[in-house]
């Protein structure tokens, strides 16, 4: 699970990185950060959630 999520991380950071290198498409770097900070505080958040149950 934690893989797939790394995965998506940097998935995003791959579409924001593309959205402001073409300008037509800076709607998906903002699409990209927005998923990026969501995916990373729901991988922060299940990472303590885990870790305070050990």
């Amino acid at each position: 699970m934690v893989g797939f999520l790394v995965f998506l991380l940097i998935a995003w950071l791959v579409l924001s990185v593309l959205g402001f290198v073409i300008k037509g498409l800076l709607w998906l770097a903002f699409l990209g950060i927005v998923l990026f900070v969501v995916t990373a505080i729901f991988l922060w958040v299940k990472r303590k959630a885990t870790g305070a149950a050990r």
